[in-house]
């Protein structure tokens, strides 16, 4: 993969409609979401994380020159967070609708890319993605999709995601409220919080620790990431032999 010569850049929401289909570039989707993420983090955390790792990956200038260019599309702000529900400024379009959202995208993007990525930042998001997938896989869609890995027991607005926002925008964490959640695994928690949604396993909103996070570790998952999305991307174009 390389970055654009162009000056629009890695955002495709800057390109021309011939320039996308001269290049066939690898178009990734950040997948976000509009919710709670405890006293401390912005509602927007998922959506800025996923943005940031495609930005990323996008914009990474050591990528071999004879790979694909890579752009990124405008976010998608909105996710599957019923969950949430009861702590104020969530907005969630739920899985049925974020399921449709992601075929359809996949579905208009055609032949125009050579691969379509949707980079999932939020894990509520994961079964509508699931499902939306076999779908686009089943009708022969060149699509593909990819989460971060969570450590069990700090799976929202804990150490990681606080970390994680420290190193992008350290201005929008408030670190005066950071407090400690419940910090249980997230499959001993998961019966009840089906059930009842986060409000039924954790008061805050928050599943892990925050109070030790620091942008330091933020840059080292982010790096972590990065590689791990890239990987993903080669895998799925073939690996360098098979694109030579």
């Amino acid at each position: 993969m390389r970055e654009s010569d162009r000056g629009a850049g890695v955002s495709l929401g800057a390109w021309t409609s011939p320039d996308v289909g001269t290049e066939r570039p690898v178009l990734l989707v950040p997948l976000g979401s509009t919710e709670q993420h405890g006293p401390h983090l912005p509602l927007d955390t998922d959506t800025r994380i996923a943005l940031a790792l495609c930005e990323r990956v996008a914009g990474a200038g050591d990528l071999p020159n004879d790979e694909p260019i890579v752009v990124v599309a405008p976010a998608v702000t909105y996710g599957a967070s019923g969950e949430h529900e009861g702590f104020p400024g969530t907005l969630s379009i739920g899985q049925d609708v974020l399921a449709e959202v992601v075929v359809e995208l996949g579905r208009s993007a055609g032949r125009d890319y050579r691969l379509v990525v949707f980079v999932n930042g939020h894990g509520g998001n994961a079964e509508a993605l699931a499902r939306a997938m076999t779908t686009l896989e089943g009708e022969g869609r060149p699509v593909v999709s990819w989460s971060p890995r969570l450590t069990d027991g700090d799976s929202h607005a804990g150490q990681v995601e606080t970390s994680v926002v420290l190193a992008l925008a350290p201005d929008a964490v408030r670190l005066d409220r950071a407090e400690v959640g419940v910090t249980d695994p997230l499959s001993e928690l998961m019966t009840e919080l089906r059930a009842g949604g986060l409000r039924a396993v954790t008061a805050n909103g928050v599943l892990g620790d925050p109070t030790g996070a620091s942008a330091e570790e933020g840059e080292r998952l982010l790096a972590g990431w990065v590689g791990d999305l890239i990987a993903a991307i080669d895998g799925a174009l073939g690996g360098p032999s098979a694109r030579r």
